[in-house]
């Protein structure tokens, strides 16, 4: 078997071994470039779930503090709020 001329050049060699170093071995390699962008990815859709969330949040929030009455009723049904004079009775449906 004979070996082609190119394979015993310094500069291919020392490109080749580079190459093997960046892609397999060091800290930064190809394969932990990819899972990192997957992270990256799936982090950015959480901060997009979550900044829809907020804007939930704060769009009840106003609600709740402009409108006494549903401020009133979301107390109740969240927080099992009431009257002095009142009783609460909690049905759990199954």
């Amino acid at each position: 078997m004979k070996i082609p001329p190119i394979t015993r050049n310094f500069y291919f060699l020392a490109t080749a071994f580079f190459m093997i170093w960046m892609l397999f071995i060091d800290n930064n390699d190809f394969i932990t470039q990819i899972s990192l962008r997957q992270k990256l990815s799936n982090l950015e859709d959480e901060k997009t779930y979550y900044q829809e969330k907020i804007n939930e949040v704060k769009e009840e929030r106003e609600e709740l503090l402009s409108n006494d009455e549903l401020l009133e009723k979301f107390a109740r049904e969240k927080y099992y709020m009431k009257k002095k004079t009142e009783d609460v009775f909690v049905i759990v449906e199954e």
